[in-house]
């Protein structure tokens, strides 16, 4: 069986917010809880915001394209919502440090 871990790139089965139907998409998986993960988008866009990271090891880590991973976009998802046999690859250490870096500085509660 393939181990779930932080720091991993996935193939998810993503369900749209209004319910109707669901798309494959690459994701980062930031924690495990449970059952659930917690993960951020990734996309090929460029970078749109303070929160978008671009991955200068995309190649390396396992992803067809140069990414970006959206911290601005979060998912909760079910463990069961990752497609069997399609994890991608893992973070590199220096993209995860800017991973990191980011979330410090700007993902946090605004109230």
């Amino acid at each position: 069986m393939t181990t779930i871990d932080p720091g991993d790139f996935w193939v998810a089965n993503i369900p749209f917010t209004s319910g109707a139907g669901s798309k494959k998409r690459p994701i980062l998986l930031l924690w495990l809880d449970g059952e659930d993960i917690v993960v951020a988008v990734v996309t090929s866009a460029k970078p749109r915001s303070q929160t978008d990271v671009f991955l200068n090891d995309w190649s390396i880590s396992g992803l067809r394209v140069a990414s970006t991973v959206r911290l601005s976009r979060l998912d909760c998802l079910e463990k069961s919502l990752l497609l069997p046999g399609k994890k991608i690859g893992q973070i590199s250490q220096p993209d995860a440090a800017e991973v990191k870096r980011v979330w410090d500085l700007y993902v946090k509660p605004q109230f």
